[in-house]
């Protein structure tokens, strides 16, 4: 698995599992658990959850999973890059120690890897930050980040971190479908080395649909959402999340992140989805 270096250290794959909407119904908490097992032998070493995700649960299902494949065997923590995140309303100094320490609870770890400010809510980013370090200080994480911040946010929060760790990463919307990122955010983390982080690269599946992406997809012999997801993970300095519960749609995201896309096809595939020619407002799901 390709990775992306951290500004902060370390690195990061370019391919993860996400787990939105996990956690929400304790009737498929069994398959949900089964699923995240099965991404971690099919070799996904990846996994963004956050405590806003089935409010704790999906943290739980991706904790029980994990200390499963820990038991057996199947991998070592140190391979693992965990991913979660803040509510916006829990973000103030105290509230967001209180928050990692729950989410560090249900997840079963001594560590996030990194520990995301899901967007921006009222408390002033300044405590954020400086949260977010005293937890990095104590080792409650690794790294610390954002996540559906636009540029002027990214500005804004820049100069916060001082002398101290800074931002090591943004999660943000972007698909071929949704490539506003790509105007100035894109290019203002590339010039810091930091990784966007895409969410969503398959518009929620709807890409897997598209008949014209399907077209060039199928001459090439893959699916349309390999193509689409392929297409993300291309751009320098990009990663992405999907969802996947279904161990065949475990097993096509794996293989799109090998795919190498040659500059024909990348041309073609601007064509089919055109790259944003101005700034517009940052999506968000």
């Amino acid at each position: 698995m390709r990775t992306l270096s951290l500004p902060t250290g370390g690195e990061m794959p370019v391919l993860g599992l996400g787990t939105w909407r996990m956690g929400e119904d304790a009737s498929r908490r069994a398959a949900e658990v089964a699923a995240v097992r099965e991404a971690i032998a099919l070799g996904y070493r990846l996994i963004d959850t956050a405590e806003m995700y089935g409010e704790g649960g999906a943290e739980t299902v991706v904790g029980q999973a994990v200390a499963e494949a820990l038991r057996a065997g199947d991998v070592r923590r140190d391979a693992l890059f965990i991913v979660s995140k803040v509510y916006p309303h829990n973000a103030s100094r105290r509230g967001t120690r209180e928050a990692c320490e729950r989410s560090l609870k249900r997840l079963g770890l001594d560590a996030i890897d990194l520990y995301l400010l899901h967007w921006r809510g009222n408390h002033p980013l300044r405590d954020t930050v400086a949260a977010m370090q005293s937890l990095v200080a104590d080792g409650r994480i690794a790294r610390w980040g954002v996540s559906n911040f636009d540029t002027d946010d990214m500005e804004e929060l820049e100069p916060l971190a001082g002398s101290g760790p800074g931002c090591a990463a943004n999660q943000v919307y972007l698909s071929l479908g949704e490539r506003g990122p790509e105007f100035s955010l894109l290019p203002w983390q590339r010039e810091r080395g930091m990784p966007l982080m895409a969410y969503s690269p398959i518009d929620q599946g709807a890409l897997a649909g598209d008949k014209a992406l399907g077209e060039l997809a199928a001459r090439l012999g893959v699916t349309a959402g390999q193509l689409a997801l392929a297409a993300v993970i291309a751009r320098p300095g990009v990663a992405a999340i999907p969802k996947a519960v279904r161990a065949g749609h475990l097993k096509e995201n794996l293989a799109a992140a090998a795919l190498k896309l040659d500059a024909a096809t990348l041309e073609e595939i601007d064509r089919l989805h055109p790259p944003p020619r101005r700034k517009g407002p940052l999506a968000m799901i």
